[in-house]
């Protein structure tokens, strides 16, 4: 249907005789101009269907969080590793900053869940840590929050992924995961 539509409107719009480039269109460019649209419509169809029907949102419900009153926020006032059922949970709460993160050094044991709760005190940072699958976006006034569970000990590289400043490429801390 939708072919036979195109093709109807290719032929209806076609060369009128004169040859001239002012007055007329090529057969290309009608059907580029038409595949253009299409995609266009195809595009919004898809993002209604997953904004609407699958209801894939932005995160409105996040935590926020006053970035001028970080130090007064008991979780973020000193950033710490939180020990919650000893060898088994823990929450680590992290300050992104121009140019560090606090805590700079993280040590949890294998194999335990860790929930990272990650703030920002300034601008936009990333928090990565290298040869994980845990990445984010840390943003002034929310709380980024991820949970994980390592099961390599080793030391990690914790690394700012977001341009943010000239001091960017200094910005990293150590995850330590240890052998229990």
């Amino acid at each position: 249907m939708a072919r036979d539509v195109f093709w109807y409107f290719l032929e209806k719009s076609g060369d009128r005789g004169d040859n001239t480039m002012n007055n007329t269109m090529n057969t290309y460019e009608k059907a580029w101009i038409l595949f253009s649209i299409a995609v266009v419509i195809v595009f919004l169809i898809i993002l209604g269907y997953y904004g609407f029907a699958v209801g894939i949102q932005t995160p409105h419900k996040a935590e926020v969080i006053d970035p001028k009153k970080i130090s007064e926020d008991s979780r973020f006032a000193k950033p710490r590793v939180e020990e919650i059922i000893p060898g088994k949970e823990y929450r680590v709460y992290v300050v992104a900053r121009m140019w560090m993160f606090q805590p700079s050094e993280i040590v949890v044991p294998k194999n335990a869940k860790v929930t990272f709760y990650i703030t920002s005190a300034d601008v936009v940072h990333g928090f990565q840590i290298v040869g994980t699958n845990i990445q984010t976006m840390v943003l002034p006034g929310y709380v980024s929050i991820i949970s994980t569970r390592f099961d390599k000990p080793g030391e990690y590289l914790i690394i700012c992924n977001e341009y943010c400043g000239e001091g960017h490429h200094l910005m990293k801390a150590k995850l330590i995961v240890k052998e229990v």
